[in-house]
């Protein structure tokens, strides 16, 4: 993420430990349960259902609820209400059986092919809704996990079209809390024998003085962006193939470089890909999900940088792709799951020992319920932390400049509680599958009124450390909206003379650091 968006020691472990299962017992798990299973594949059309479509010929002998608009105006659904206190607090997959034909471009991301949850709780509605393409496209499954709101009042499940033209089959839609099916680690994998990794995210470009700085802080890690010229957009976003190699070899040069000063150094090295083959396209949605070269390009070029990397000390692990995000997905490619395994299988014949670290859609904490841990060895999960976004990328792309933590952003009281309530999901994550967290990107844009990035800061660092999470700031001297060796005067563009508290605050921790080569 840059200015362009929005992104043990025994008795160490010990202290971890109990704080996980501290936070784990407040947290609601249950086993899984099916909340709704409609079946449109029978002549008898489920009970409880109201509103438009009809049972017709499926696939084979069965049927499928067809629903289809003429115009592009305005919705067309069919709903069913749920059982609210079945729902509340819990984890929710929605899964989806259905084909398309002829659905228009909607308007907005959130309009066209409905298949949305309306969740009513005191204050106010969510939509939150399983993500889908335009177009035709043949049966296929698509699914959505969820973190349901404690507080919810009233549930309804929509199906439908909504501002767009075009006919769309359902065969079933399925409704199942609890946590999806995944092997769980007996003892999480980090990939260091560090009490923790503290660090900042760097680069692109490689600078002795920086690193030397960095060192000289007391920095154990760097999470190197291997970034083009921005983000989320980028020169990829029009290079050939070829292109991308030239452009890749040269931070690859410029990683070397940086490498055999950090051994020196006592620093780690993350190698993150933050510009990968094809680039993004102008809903931001990663090339390498819709066209085949790319991602083609994206399996080749990672068996390449392991085979570079496989024997450095230095290198702490492979971030396959910086933020993720997920369009419709192309003839013959693979969608996020099915990649990140692929790729992660590639390395691992290449390099064993390496971490391997995998974010969920955008790095959101909230889409990480949407990664289901894959069946290789060595793999790290990683989130990125930036809610509320209304404080922290304030004055960001024009955004409003106001929100004060601890305050009321947007209606909502936010706080030190807030904030680790916004991680329980990662929480549970952790504790359910057996997996260690990696907190790859968390900021507050300097400028944030009253010094409150320092606090938001502060208490950000607190929790990940009462967790036990390893953790790299955004960002050192990229962008100086999101540095802290800045003052929190938006119109002044120099460093400050004297060190903010924010720098100092990050001092302080990276003083508890111990480094690999001392």
């Amino acid at each position: 993420m840059t200015m362009f968006h929005h992104s043990w020691i025994s008795c160490a472990l010990a202290l971890a430990t109990f704080a996980i299962c501290a936070m784990a017992a407040q947290c609601r798990a249950s086993a899984a349960e099916t909340v709704l299973r409609a079946d449109f594949t029978k002549p008898d059309a489920p009970s409880g259902w109201a509103g438009a479509g009809s049972l017709v010929p499926g696939r084979g002998t069965g049927t499928a609820l067809l629903i289809e608009s003429a115009d592009r105006k305005g919705s067309v659904s069919r709903t069913i209400a749920l059982p609210a206190e079945r729902l509340a607090g819990q984890l929710l997959t929605v899964r989806v059986t259905l084909k398309a034909e002829g659905v228009t471009p909607p308007p907005k991301a959130w309009n066209g092919i409905k298949v949305m949850l309306v969740l009513e709780t005191p204050s106010g509605k969510d939509h939150p809704q399983v993500g889908l393409s335009h177009g035709s496209f043949d049966w296929q499954t698509q699914s959505r996990v969820l973190r349901v709101p404690d507080d919810l009042k009233k549930a309804t499940l929509v199906l439908g079209l909504e501002q767009v033209a075009g006919k769309v089959w359902f065969e079933s839609v399925d409704l199942v809390t609890g946590r999806g099916p995944a092997k769980k680690s007996e003892k999480p994998y980090r990939g260091h024998s560090l009490e923790r990794l503290r660090g900042v995210m760097y680069g692109p470009r490689y600078s002795e003085k920086d690193i030397r700085d960095l060192a000289e802080w007391g920095c154990n890690l760097l999470r190197w962006q291997l970034t083009w010229n921005g983000f989320p957009h980028s020169p990829a976003d029009r290079a050939s193939p070829e292109e991308y190699e030239r452009w890749l070899d040269a931070r690859l040069d410029e990683v070397d470089r940086g490498l055999a000063l950090c051994e020196r150094l006592g620093m780690l090295v993350l190698i993150d890909l933050h510009t990968p083959p094809g680039g993004r396209d102008e809903q931001k949605f990663c090339r390498i999900f819709s066209e085949k070269r790319f991602q083609e390009q994206f399996l080749a070029l990672w068996e390449r940088i392991a085979k570079r990397y496989k024997d450095r000390k230095t290198v702490w692990g492979y971030d396959l792709v910086n933020e993720p995000y997920v369009g419709k997905v192309g003839e013959g490619c693979m969608n996020w799951q099915e990649l990140a395994d692929a790729t992660a299988r590639r390395v691992r014949a290449i390099d064993p020992d390496h971490a391997i670290i995998l974010e969920p859609i955008w790095g959101d904490p909230h889409a990480l319920d949407n990664l289901i841990p894959i069946d290789v060895p060595n793999v790290v999960y990683s989130v990125h932390m930036y809610l509320p976004h209304a404080f922290t990328h304030q004055g960001v792309h024009e955004s409003p400049i106001g929100p004060v933590y601890p305050g009321e952003i947007q209606g909502r009281k936010w706080d030190r509680e807030t904030l680790r309530n916004s991680l329980k999901n990662v929480v549970e994550y952790a504790r359910d599958y057996g997996v260690h967290i990696y907190v790859g990107e968390f900021s507050a844009i300097r400028w944030a009124p009253e010094n409150s990035a320092y606090r938001y800061l502060k208490d950000c660092i607190e929790f990940f450390e009462e967790m036990g999470w390893d953790w790299s700031y955004h960002a050192f001297r990229e962008w100086d909206g999101w540095s802290v060796e800045h003052t929190t005067n938006r119109d002044d563009p120099k460093p400050s003379p004297t060190r903010t508290d924010r720098e100092q605050l990050l001092r302080d921790w990276f003083a508890k650091n111990r480094h690999p080569t001392k």
